[in-house]
């Protein structure tokens, strides 16, 4: 089967278009790539066409050999859905982890997105965490979050706390809470080590003043937990912007009843008394 016409290309391709109608990907804003499962890559490897080892900038051996979907660098979410092979390409990283090589796409050339250190760091941590289910990594300009990192601390139990008040589901979607990583410079090594660290306990990180990332097991799954949150966070800057005086809430009995309800774990830390 023609690769563009794959049932995980459709995915891949559904969620950029999704993202970009949320508003999350100006100009080149944001990135998207996923983890092919060996069948996958096996089924369309007539149509690849290797091209030269490019180093990485980092090491991932726990990825060794694996094939990844990735948006190309300075290309246009708006644009990934109408002509995918523009602007995606399929990787192939060697047995190392320590070079990739484009097998397809970027037809007109270009480079797999700057936050590939970041991407793959974090892929190779949540599939160890996960045991290998979680194949998405999804980072995006939300504006309510981005925005909510000029006046909440940043730190990971005010903001955790702070969005799992906005809404009821929010503790159901996202148990495990937000990591925040301080403003860093993006694409390089550092900001890539800090959040997949951080991704060793969450599912999210958002990074302050830029955006957030996200990991899940399925497209849908990892855009639903990051639609979510920036829902929440909306939520959130509407009770800052009355004023911010919360007359009532969930509180930490509440959450504590709501967790054996739907049957998920809440860390303590969360729950403290304002």
């Amino acid at each position: 089967m023609e690769i563009t016409k794959t049932e995980w290309m459709q995915g891949f391709l559904r969620m950029a278009q999704d993202g970009w109608e949320q508003g999350w990907h100006e100009r080149n804003g944001g990135n998207l790539t996923y983890r092919l499962r060996p069948e996958e890559a096996e089924s369309v490897r007539d149509q690849m066409t290797p091209g030269p080892w490019q180093p990485i900038g980092t090491s991932v051996p726990g990825l060794g050999g694996e094939y990844f979907l990735a948006t190309g660098s300075g290309k246009f979410f708006r644009h990934v859905a109408r002509c995918p092979e523009e602007n995606v390409c399929l990787l192939e990283l060697d047995k190392a982890g320590e070079n990739y090589r484009i097998v397809w796409g970027l037809t007109k050339g270009g480079k797999p997105t700057s936050e590939l250190p970041s991407h793959l760091m974090n892929h190779e941590v949540k599939k160890r965490v996960s045991g290998g289910r979680h194949r998405v990594i999804y980072h995006a300009h939300c504006t309510n979050l981005i925005a909510l990192t000029f006046v909440l601390p940043l730190d990971d139990k005010v903001f955790t706390r702070e969005l799992w008040e906005m809404a009821t589901e929010c503790p159901v979607v996202f148990p495990d809470g937000v990591g925040v990583v301080p403003w860093m410079v993006p694409g390089g090594r550092d900001i890539a080590v800090a959040t997949s660290r951080l991704m060793e306990t969450y599912d999210v990180a958002i990074w302050a003043h830029h955006g957030a990332f996200a990991s899940g097991e399925t497209f849908d799954l990892t855009f639903g937990l990051l639609h979510t949150v920036e829902k929440s966070a909306e939520i959130l800057c509407k009770v800052l912007s009355m004023g911010g005086h919360k007359r009532q809430t969930i509180q930490p009995d509440e959450f504590r009843s709501l967790a054996r309800d739907f049957g998920v774990q809440l860390p303590e830390r969360f729950l403290y008394e304002k």
